[in-house]
């Protein structure tokens, strides 16, 4: 193991004892889906549209999914990326073994070209890719040292490819970081005597008690299992930051940041409104974060994706422009083909029959333009259906 990754050792043994995270095996593909775990919908979010087929198939990406765990990111990235090719590498032997285990039940080789599972740490990678896509979730604010493991990630993605990253935030872990560095002065440990004590701990609390109330109300769901309670009050090291930070750290391995990928969370709309909210619009894109960070202190993570390179965001505010392209119906959609569904976030979404005829017209005619689909609607009307579903995040176009 390189000299840099001196903590590896002991952040590999903790996921030995507490293999993360702890979501249960089962029979066949996982349930539900994650579009940020679909590249055809992550690569649309980031950039307004998708590249073209190379065929009549699916698209074929190169993943690299750094630091899988227990393997739930690479199950679904297999099962939501037809053809592909998968590495997933982790330095946990006891989450790789879960992590075969969950794969080989659902049956992800199979939906790939080729699924690699490696116990290697994301820093010793030198000879594979480039990537098309990279998916890191809460894995480099556990490194000694984040910036190393960025630049490892930027070495290994193609120009032009995209990064996915889960950091965690400052503002939402307060009450978190507050229990970590209690239980260290008592003396847990990262092991089940620690685990133990860190349960006693909130249950024993006053019920009034700021620390205690936070857990139960925010966290108490999110680490039933042991694991991800361990995860959450034990690790042995681990990083947060806030918006400067994040994006200063961004900065060292010259990636561009391509935009959060939960953009609602940082939109002042959701708290403000009037007078208020047309201040908040008038600063810029990064004071608009920072203001919304001040203000919601339960953010406790940061989502979002970056570039090798600038990100070029296809513009589709003319009509012409949207009838002209070709599209495709995104495939993070439960009930489809139905009136009702879920979107791609699992928002209850009841369609029009016109949006219904629109994207069946899309699944029908593939290499038709939405001003080609045998509709018999005007530009107008068509254009504006295309509109809607494309701002529900339902239509991808392609260029």
């Amino acid at each position: 193991m390189p000299a840099s990754d001196a903590a590896t050792p002991v952040v590999s043994a903790f996921y030995d004892r507490f293999p993360y995270p702890g979501d249960p095996l089962q029979d066949g593909p996982p349930p539900g889906y994650n579009w940020r775990w679909c590249v055809d919908s992550a690569w649309a979010a980031a950039t307004g549209c998708l590249p073209p087929r190379a065929g009549s198939g699916p698209r074929r990406w190169r993943i690299l999914d750094a630091g899988c765990g227990t393997g739930v990111s690479t199950d679904y990235l297999c099962h939501l990326n037809p053809g592909s090719a998968v590495l997933a590498v982790d330095i946990s032997a006891g989450a790789l073994e879960v992590a075969r285990q969950r794969t080989r039940r659902s049956g992800a080789a199979a939906q790939v070209e080729e699924l690699r599972i490696e116990q290697r740490s994301l820093l010793d990678l030198a000879g594979e890719g480039p990537f098309d896509y990279i998916n890191s979730v809460g894995v480099l604010h556990h490194l000694r040292e984040p910036e190393q493991g960025l630049g490892a990630l930027a070495g290994l993605l193609r120009p032009g490819g995209l990064v996915h990253l889960f950091l965690y935030a400052d503002g939402g872990r307060w009450e978190i970081h507050r229990t970590q560095r209690a239980l260290a002065l008592l003396g847990a440990g990262t092991d089940e005597a620690g685990l133990h004590l860190g349960r006693q701990l909130l249950a024993q609390l006053p019920e009034t008690n700021r620390l205690r109330r936070h857990h139960e109300q925010r966290w108490a769901l999110d680490t039933a299992a042991d694991a991800n309670f361990a995860d959450m009050y034990l690790h042995p090291q681990e990083t947060s930051y806030n918006i400067e930070r994040l994006l200063a750290f961004v900065a060292t391995a010259g990636l561009e940041f391509a935009g959060f990928s939960n953009p609602e969370v940082w939109s002042p709309a959701r708290l403000l409104q009037g007078e208020l909210l047309e201040r908040a619009q008038d600063l810029s894109p990064r004071q608009q974060w920072s203001l919304v960070e001040e203000l919601d202190p339960d953010i406790s993570h940061f989502e979002f994706f970056l570039s090798k390179g600038p990100v070029s965001v296809a513009d589709w505010s003319a009509d012409a422009a949207l009838l002209a392209a070709r599209g495709e119906v995104n495939r993070c959609l439960w009930g489809w083909p139905s009136t009702s569904l879920m979107g791609p976030d699992l928002q209850p979404l009841s369609l029009s029959q016109e949006s219904f005829e629109l994207m069946r017209a899309l699944e029908q005619a593939p290499n038709l333009s939405i001003g080609q689909l045998p509709l018999g609607w005007p530009a107008a009307t068509r254009a504006a259906v295309a509109r809607q579903l494309l701002e529900q995040r339902l239509l991808l176009p392609v260029l």
